[in-house]
């Protein structure tokens, strides 16, 4: 895409359904999940630019540009025959964790006739975001920060400890579940560092940008949102709730679970997949 190779893996039968994960995810934190949907979805995972095995990106991301990535995703696998037949051409489901929920409902505003359901897993969520200023300066700081890291090799030291404190904190079982070679395979790497900087660095701009298409731009299509907490209640479940009833989704809840709760709870985030109602074509 873009003359950037970007890592996919396709797989199951059935309606599709795109997957894409929070900041500094693989293709594989999605693995616990993927025999549930497979029987009847073709399931769909990508690495965003520079996660995973997919090439660093050459733009900041925006909200507009992640949505057209999984239209142009899309558009390539159909020309590749990477997925054919009549699902291939019908409206998908998306799903994003985390900060890729920003993604996947701008992708389910601006391109309402290709989008079935959509699916929101522990989304990030700032309402009435905005902008940070100095835009420029902190994404020319971004890379610059970025590319002298990862010259100086520290990336290759501490990327996977850091990837492990990470899901540590963040699963139940206090451990990260994902296997040791992918996650030194992806984490050694300058590009997974400088993608999660410029992810970081744009965070504020995006859920600005997507609150103004909130404000002129319909949701169309069904939505589920799916909260993950180790106990009930609390300010976060709150929060979630709170973007519910904002963008008109059903409110479910994973509880307990941590945030990466495709690990925790993989046969709730499944059920909200399959669950979600999807929206009905003439």
């Amino acid at each position: 895409m873009d003359g950037r190779a970007v890592h996919v893996r396709v797989s199951g039968r059935g309606p599709l359904a795109v997957l894409s994960g929070g900041l500094g995810c693989c293709w594989f934190d999605w693995d616990p999940v993927v025999p549930l949907l497979e029987p009847h979805r073709t399931v769909i995972r990508f690495d965003r630019p520079g996660h995973g095995l997919s090439q660093l990106g050459s733009e900041p991301p925006t909200a507009r540009g992640e949505a057209d990535r999984i239209a142009a995703l899309l558009d390539g696998l159909v020309r590749e025959e990477l997925v054919d037949g009549p699902d291939a051409e019908a409206p998908v489901t998306v799903v994003g964790h985390s900060i890729a929920a920003f993604h996947v409902e701008a992708f389910a505003r601006l391109y309402p006739e290709r989008t079935a359901a959509l699916v929101l897993l522990d989304g990030s969520t700032e309402p009435q975001a905005r902008p940070a200023p100095a835009r420029a300066a902190r994404d020319l700081t971004a890379r610059t920060v970025g590319a002298v890291l990862a010259a100086a090799g520290l990336p290759y030291l501490l990327g996977p400890s850091a990837r492990r404190a990470v899901a540590a904190a963040t699963t139940l079982g206090h451990r990260d579940p994902a296997p040791s070679e992918l996650v030194r395979r992806c984490y050694r790497t300058g590009r997974m560092l400088r993608s999660v900087l410029a992810e970081n660095t744009r965070y504020l701009d995006v859920a600005a940008e997507l609150d103004a298409l909130r404000r002129t731009t319909p949701l169309r299509a069904p939505a589920v949102v799916l909260a993950a907490a180790t106990r009930p209640g609390g300010r976060w479940l709150g929060r979630q709730r709170e973007l519910a009833e904002l963008i008109g989704a059903e409110y479910r809840e994973a509880v307990p679970a941590g945030h990466l709760l495709m690990w925790d709870r993989p046969e709730a985030v499944a059920g909200a997949v399959l669950d979600a109602p999807r929206a009905q074509r003439p």
